[in-house]
C-alpha cells in the first residue's frame, strides 16, 4: 500500500482561496494555521481567470506571493488546477466546451462544472494552463502534490454536448468493432432499435415517455466514466511528464464513475470530501438510521479504491449554498469526532473545508473554521483541540491497515444498471445500509469491496462472510469465484433478483438465480414486486415473523443439502421457502428471496460465524467500533456518536493514546467523544 504523504504521522491542513482575501490577511491567516498545528494548505482548484485572465496572457503572481509567505510558516502547498472553473473568456468563444442537458439545453456560465470532458478545444485549453502551471511550480519546495480538476462528476453526472455524441459513437465502435455486436449487445431488434450505420448511434435522446434502451443506458454509463477517467489522465500524464517530486490525485466521490480505475490508472492515492451534517438534510425514516454514521459507509468505499486516502474537505461547520444543502451548526464535539470518523476508516491526511467562511457567492453559508469576522469561536477551538490529540497519537496509527472480517460486495455494473431498472435498482442502497448498520450497531468492522471480472480469490478469502444483497448482472466468471470462496471456507448471502442478468444487462434464458444456482442449490419458482396495491407478505425465520418489503421470490430446493430456514405466510405461496442455506464444502451459502432490513440482516448475523470483539468490549449500539493494525499491533477506535453519555466497558487494560491514560473496566463516553486504545 503507497504512503498517502509522505509523513510519519497523520497530518492536518485546511483548504484556502487567497483570490478571495485581501493580501493584508494573508500572513496572519498562516500564521494561525500553524499555530493549530496545520501541516497542510490547499488551493487555486478554482482559479483559473487568476492564472490566464485572457487568453494565452498567464500570470502567477498572487500565489506566488501565498506560497511564499506559506512557507515562511512551514507549511505545505497543495495545488489545483483549475478546470472545474473555465473562465467567462473562455466559455463565450469557444461556447461548444459547455455541457448540454438530455433535452438539448446548454448550460451556461455563472456556476461551476458546466463544460464537457470531450471538447477537443476544452481538452487542448486545459493542457496548456495544466502544464503552464505545473512547470512554473515543479521546482517549488513548498509545492508538494497537485489536486485534478475539483469533484469529477459532481452538481452533474451526464453529458450530452455535440462532442458528447460524437466520441460515444468513437467509443461503441471501438468497443464493438460492427454494428452486429453493438446491435446485439444493445438488443436494439426491440422496437425496431437496430442501427444500421454508425451515424445513426447517439448518447440517450428525449424519447416517448422518458422510456430509453437499458442496455444502451448502461453503455452510456460506462461511457461517461471513461470520459471523466481520460480527462483526469490527460492532467495526471502532464503532470507526472514534468515532475516526479510532486504527488497527484482528484477529490469527491460521485455517480457514472469508474474510481478504483481512475485511482489505480491516474493518481497515487484518492482523497475524499467528507460532510456527514449532509445527513440533517437526507430523509431517512428506516429502523435505526445511521445519521452521520452513514459517512463511515461512504469512507468504507473509499477506503477500498486504493487503501489509505486523504480528507481534502473535511466538515468544519454548517454548510449550505445560498440556495440548497443547508444544515444547521455541528454540535459541540461533532467536528472532533467527523475528524476521527475519517482517520479511523483510512485517513492519513484531512484538511478541513474551509479556513474562513466566504463572504460572496454562491457558498457564503458554507462555513468554514473561522466566521466573517474573523474573531475567536467554538469551533476553532475544538479544531485546534483535535490537532493537539492528533500530534499526541504520532506515528501509532499513520499508514496502518482497517481490519474487518466482513464485506459487502457492490460491483459498477449493477449500480448504473439499477438507476433505470426499477425491478431491482430502488433496493441496491436500502439492502447495503441495512447489511451496513447490522454490521455497524453489533460492533463488527466491515469493508466495501468492488466486484470486477478480474477479482482473484484472494481478495476475498481474507474475509469470513461476504453479502451480495442484489447481484442482478452476474457472470459465470463471478459464479465460479463466488463458489471457489465458499468451497474453501467462506459465507456469502444472497438476496432476491440475483444472477438474472448478462453483462449486458440482459436476462439469461436460464432458471433464477442463474449461474450461482447450484451454489445455493435453489431455482426462483415465483416471484412479485411489492409495490403496495396489497399487503406485503410476511416471513418467518428464526421464530420470528417480519414483513417483507420491495419483492418476494418463491424458492424452489433443489439440493438435498440445502436447509429451509425462513417461509413466507400472509400470500398465496404460503410456508414455501423465503430463505435458505447450504453446506458446499467448508462454507455456507444463504439466498433470501426478499430485500433485507436491518431486522432481518441482524437476525442472519445471528446465524453466520463472524468474529467479534465481545471478550474485549462491551459497547453500547452508539459507539462504533473500528479496528486498525500496524506493525503487529492493534488499536481501537471507539466513537461515539450519541449527544447521550454511553456507559461501556473495557474488558483488558489498555491504552488511551488520545491522553495516555491507562483504561479498563466500566468507563463513561461523553456525548460525541472518541478513544483510541492500544
Amino acid at each position: 500500500m503507497k504512503k498517502v504523504i509522505n509523513e510519519e504521522t497523520i497530518q492536518l491542513g485546511v483548504c484556502y482561496y487567497p483570490e478571495h482575501w485581501s493580501e493584508e490577511l494573508w500572513e496572519d491567516d498562516f500564521k494561525r494555521m500553524k499555530e493549530m498545528g496545520f501541516k497542510y494548505v490547499r488551493m487555486a482548484e478554482f482559479a483559473w481567470t487568476i492564472f490566464e485572465p485572457v487568453e494565452g496572457t498567464f500570470e502567477f503572481g498572487l500565489f506566488d506571493s501565498a506560497i511564499k509567505l506559506a512557507q515562511n510558516y512551514d507549511l505545505k502547498v497543495i495545488m489545483g488546477t483549475p478546470t472545474a472553473t473555465p473562465p467567462a473568456w473562455l466559455t463565450e468563444k469557444y461556447p461548444e466546451v459547455l455541457n448540454v442537458s438530455r433535452d438539448g439545453v446548454r448550460y451556461n456560465h455563472g456556476s461551476r462544472r458546466h463544460y464537457n470532458y470531450n471538447s477537443e478545444i476544452y481538452q487542448s485549453l486545459s493542457k496548456r494552463i495544466v502544464k503552464q502551471m505545473v512547470e512554473h511550480y515543479k521546482d517549488n519546495p513548498t509545492v508538494v502534490g497537485w489536486q485534478i480538476d475539483n469533484e469529477i462528476n459532481c452538481e452533474i453526472n451526464e453529458f450530452y454536448s455535440d462532442a458528447d455524441h460524437v466520441k460515444f459513437r468513437e467509443w461503441a465502435k471501438e468497443k464493438y468493432g460492427t454494428l452486429d455486436r453493438l446491435n446485439e449487445a444493445w438488443g436494439t431488434v426491440f422496437w425496431s432499435q437496430t442501427y444500421t450505420d454508425w451515424e445513426q448511434v447517439y448518447l440517450s435522446r428525449p424519447t416517448v415517455n422518458d422510456s430509453y434502451n437499458p442496455h444502451q443506458f448502461l453503455d452510456e454509463k460506462r461511457f461517461i466514466s471513461d470520459s471523466a477517467i481520460h480527462f483526469v489522465q490527460i492532467q495526471s500524464d502532464i503532470i507526472r511528464s514534468i515532475t516526479t517530486k510532486q504527488w497527484v490525485t482528484t477529490n469527491g466521490m460521485f455517480g457514472h464513475l469508474d474510481n478504483h480505475r481512475m485511482t489505480k490508472e491516474a493518481l497515487d492515492f484518492y482523497a475524499y470530501d467528507s460532510y456527514p451534517n449532509f445527513n440533517k438534510i437526507i430523509d431517512d425514516n428506516s429502523f435505526m438510521p445511521l445519521r452521520d454514521r452513514k459517512w463511515s459507509l461512504n469512507l468504507s468505499t473509499v477506503r477500498n479504491f486504493g487503501g489509505n486516502f486523504a480528507i481534502f474537505e473535511q466538515q468544519a461547520g454548517p454548510g449550505g449554498w445560498v440556495n440548497r444543502i443547508a444544515q444547521p451548526t455541528p454540535l459541540p464535539g461533532q467536528l472532533r469526532l467527523w475528524t476521527f470518523q475519517s482517520i479511523a476508516h483510512g485517513a492519513d491526511l484531512v484538511l478541513y473545508f474551509r479556513w474562513r467562511t466566504a463572504t460572496m457567492g454562491s457558498e457564503i453559508y458554507w462555513h468554514g473554521i473561522n466566521d466573517y469576522h474573523n474573531l475567536p469561536n467554538r469551533r476553532i477551538k475544538e479544531i485546534k483541540e483535535t490537532s493537539e490529540e492528533i500530534q499526541r497519537l504520532g506515528s501509532a496509527i499513520f499508514d496502518s491497515n482497517y481490519l474487518a472480517n466482513a464485506a459487502i460486495l457492490t460491483d459498477y455494473n449493477n449500480e448504473w444498471d439499477g438507476e433505470v431498472d426499477k425491478w431491482y435498482g430502488d433496493f441496491l442502497g436500502e439492502s447495503k445500509e441495512a447489511w451496513f448498520k447490522a454490521f455497524q450497531y453489533h460492533h463488527i468492522p466491515v469493508d466495501v469491496v468492488n466486484v470486477t471480472q478480474h477479482m482473484t480469490l484472494e481478495e476475498l478469502s481474507r474475509y469470513q462472510v461476504l453479502v451480495y444483497p442484489h447481484a442482478a448482472i452476474l457472470t459465470e466468471k463471478t459464479a465460479e469465484l463466488l463458489t471457489r470462496y465458499v468451497e474453501q471456507g467462506g459465507q456469502i448471502i444472497f438476496g432476491a433478483r440475483t444472477g438474472y442478468k448478462d453483462i449486458n444487462g440482459q436476462t439469461y434464458m436460464k432458471a433464477f438465480p442463474g449461474y450461482i444456482k447450484d451454489l445455493v442449490g435453489i431455482s426462483v419458482e415465483e416471484y412479485t414486486l411489492l409495490n403496495g396495491w396489497q399487503k406485503n407478505p410476511e416471513v418467518t425465520m428464526f421464530g420470528e415473523e417480519l414483513e417483507t418489503q420491495g419483492f418476494n421470490e418463491v424458492l424452489h430446493v433443489e439440493a438435498d443439502s440445502v436447509d429451509v430456514i425462513g417461509s413466507f405466510k400472509n400470500c398465496h405461496y404460503e410456508n414455501k421457502p423465503a430463505l435458505t442455506k447450504r453446506e458446499v464444502g467448508k462454507g455456507k451459502a444463504y439466498y433470501f428471496g426478499g430485500v433485507f432490513d436491518y431486522q432481518i440482516a441482524t437476525m442472519l448475523l445471528e446465524d453466520i460465524e463472524v468474529s467479534r470483539h465481545d471478550d474485549i468490549f462491551s459497547l453500547t449500539s452508539d459507539v462504533e467500533l473500528a479496528v486498525r493494525e500496524k506493525d503487529g499491533e492493534t488499536m481501537y477506535i471507539l466513537l461515539n456518536y450519541s449527544r447521550e453519555v454511553q456507559s461501556i466497558e473495557i474488558k483488558e487494560q489498555m491504552e488511551n493514546l488520545l491522553d495516555n491514560r491507562t483504561v479498563s473496566g466500566e468507563i463513561e463516553m461523553k456525548a460525541y467523544d472518541v478513544m483510541v486504545l492500544k
